[in-house]
């Protein structure tokens, strides 16, 4: 199967306001007060609202496929981030997510066990959690 192209374009004049588009749908990120006028949620929000879509996307996929009556997900996702060294301060520790834990409330006929193999074939099969996970080569540069 022939490789699928993702790619998005942002914007961004002054303040933090960035609009991000993909096809016809438009996204809006900001930052709270008093950076921003929180217009919309921050990257990192994103980036953890990314996960919890693509699992329950996963999640409906492989229903799909094997026949599963899944009636639905509720899932959380939550990260931890040290902000000094984003905010140009000196520390040592890492910038992104220390940890990022995610729950999934599977809403199906299915025993405890099933559930927790269900939502393993998820987490193995979700692309943002597979980059998130593994090392993903990122090159950036001026144009």
């Amino acid at each position: 199967m022939p490789l699928k192209k993702v790619s998005v374009m942002v914007k961004q004049g002054n303040g933090f306001r960035t609009e991000c588009k993909v096809g016809k749908h438009t996204v809006i990120i900001d930052q709270p007060p008093p950076a921003g006028a929180d217009a919309g949620p921050t990257p990192l929000d994103i980036q953890l609202m990314a996960l919890g879509g693509c699992i329950a996307a996963i999640g409906r996929i492989i229903a799909s496929q094997r026949k599963l009556e899944v009636r639905g997900f509720d899932i959380t996702v939550d990260g931890e981030i040290d902000t000094d060294k984003l905010l140009g301060k000196p520390t040592d520790k890492r910038v992104g997510f220390s940890a990022i834990n995610v729950g999934v409330k599977v809403d199906a006929d299915m025993s405890a066990e099933e559930k927790a193999r269900f939502v393993h074939e998820i987490d193995v099969r979700c692309p943002i959690s597979d980059n998130l996970q593994n090392t993903t080569k990122v090159k950036i540069a001026a144009l």
